[in-house]
């Protein structure tokens, strides 16, 4: 009897609906790197942009032929990852990890490269910063930073808005992961207390709407907050230097001027959507749970010296990012996160180890080589060139629709890129786009258009170290179970991706722009500048 139980449960797990979706992702994969032909223009793109040259040389490719199909391949594992990411037919770390063995066994980069694609200063940095979530957690520093942020709010909905917009200011300046590492806890606590509150007979009942949405305010609020300033992230100082390349270079104030109107318009969306989104909430007051932050709070007394220690410690490493981020890197400060609170004996390293969210950290590092293989192959080039091309043969030539056409791809783009990297590859596409279209402003205008996007990384998991931190850190304080799956990145984001797009097109392109105005005589500068230079960059 035993033995027929055994084979039933493995007939079923055999043709469960993961199963079925890892046959489906390779199945997928299988078919766009060997059996569906290598399009001719990824051939020209691969050839004409000197990617076949840079693998024949790497020893990657013998020829321009082999380069372009192994971009196809590339090409193929966009759709498997990003089924397995949403239906995790396989665990989300474990795709990570698939990302450089395919790098191995197809050989898409040298040895030597896809380890440090795995491995470089941006995963050493997320590293670090799940490191601080756990540490800050431990020494309940949390609770009083979360106590000074929403001590004043009730109700349901004010403190909705309150989070959202809040943390959009603040993603504007300061780095938006440190405070998903910390503010996903208060997020938790803030739900666990309303839980509580409405079910004052002792039984716990969850309610994963509720839970969603305070992580999803929380995640989503600090996202739109890139496109505030030049603070906000690595994408935008990326930009700042594309336009110094062209002899417009463009100051702190003035992309605050085009940038940070938007800010709480974002905002007040990412807050309207959600609650719209998650109006079948059963608890409808986050009061107690507000108290219950303040509570603990007060009961803590004054800070002791482990809260003012990592206080301390947080203040120096976000010093460190803003001042000194070209010469340490994002990665050498956030790892001070690991060091010092064991140095000082604050919270034990074996406690930090078990705590930290390993497969959020694979995902994450594997989500790092897949933009790697994206951008060194040709691949996203030719995705780049493949949809602005498609946008005017449509006949969307016109300035605005350029703009819209930049910041539409780069938008999808930032979701299977890092931020930094989408705008590193668009930026040096789109802005002679915008140089030789004639138009006002340029490159400023298709710059922003391209730069504004990146901070809509709302639909994968993979697209953000937001995303990922507070996926790893939202779990039920009683199951320990995930309040969010990654499939809800897809469910929910998706939507609000499309509002704050066309947000950015309204309120910033036909609005904010023409109201703020560009500096005469920058896209003349900028052509005489392009011309100089004799760059062999895609034109309209």
């Amino acid at each position: 009897m035993n033995h027929g139980n055994q084979s039933k449960t493995g007939k079923r797990v055999f043709l469960d609906g993961k199963m079925f979706w890892l046959i489906v992702g390779f199945s997928v994969f299988a078919v766009i790197a060997f059996i569906v032909p290598t399009p001719k223009s990824l051939v020209r793109v691969v050839n004409e942009y000197g990617f076949a040259k840079a693998m024949i040389e790497m020893g990657v490719a013998d020829n321009v032929s082999q380069a372009a199909w192994k971009a196809k391949v590339v090409l193929g594992i966009i759709p498997m990852a990003t089924i397995f990411f949403t239906t995790e037919a396989l665990p989300i770390g474990l795709v990570g990890i698939l990302m450089p063995i395919l790098a191995y066994f197809f050989h898409l980069l040298p040895k030597a490269e896809i380890g440090k694609t795995f491995c470089g200063d941006a995963p050493l940095f997320l590293l670090g910063v799940l490191g601080m979530g756990v540490v800050v957690t431990e020494v309940g520093l949390h609770k009083r930073l979360a106590s000074w942020i929403l001590g004043w709010v009730k109700g349901f909905k004010r403190p909705i808005f309150v989070i959202a917009i809040s943390m959009a200011f603040l993603g504007s300046f300061v780095s938006a992961h440190a405070i998903a590492a910390f503010m996903t806890p208060v997020m938790v606590i803030i739900y666990f207390g309303a839980i509580r509150g409405a079910n004052r007979g002792g039984e716990i009942k969850h309610d994963p709407n509720l839970a969603k949405l305070l992580l999803f305010t929380l995640c989503y609020g600090l996202n739109v907050g890139g496109v505030g300033s030049p603070a906000a992230g690595g994408r935008n100082a990326i930009m700042m230097g594309l336009f110094s390349d062209y002899n417009v270079p463009m100051s702190f104030g003035q992309w605050m001027a085009y940038g940070f109107p938007l800010v709480p318009v974002l905002g007040v969306a990412v807050a309207g959507y959600l609650l719209l989104i998650f109006r079948k909430t059963k608890v409808k007051d986050l009061t107690p749970g507000l108290e219950a932050v303040r509570e603990e709070n007060k009961k803590m007394g004054p800070m002791n010296f482990s809260q003012i220690a990592v206080l301390i410690m947080m203040l120096t490493i976000l010093f460190l990012w803003i001042t000194q981020s070209k010469i340490l890197g994002l990665g050498g400060p956030a790892l001070l996160a690991l060091l010092i609170p064991v140095v000082l004996r604050i919270v034990d390293w074996k406690k930090i180890l078990v705590n930290i969210s390993w497969n959020a950290w694979f995902m994450y590092c594997g989500a790092l080589t897949m933009g790697a293989l994206l951008k060194n192959s040709g691949a996203a080039l030719w995705l780049a060139k493949f949809f602005l091309n498609g946008l005017q043969q449509l006949g969307a030539g016109g300035q605005m629709s350029l703009w819209v056409g930049a910041s539409l791809f780069s938008g999808v783009m930032t979701n299977f890129m890092s931020d930094a990297a989408t705008t590193a590859l668009l930026g040096p596409i789109t802005l002679p786009m915008g140089i030789f279209s004639g138009g006002v402003g340029e490159p400023w205008a298709i710059g922003l258009a391209t730069a504004f996007a990146t901070s809509f990384a709302h639909f994968l998991i993979v697209g953000t170290p937001n995303n990922a931190i507070v996926y790893a850190l939202g779990s039920y304080p009683d199951t320990k179970e995930k309040m969010i799956h990654p499939v809800d990145f897809i469910k929910y984001g998706l939507g609000l991706w499309a509002i704050c797009l066309i947000i950015t097109w309204v309120v910033g392109f036909a609005f904010v722009f023409p109201l703020v105005g560009f500096p005469s005589g920058i896209t003349e500068t900028a052509k005489a500048a392009l011309e100089a230079t004799k760059t062999n960059l895609p034109m309209p």
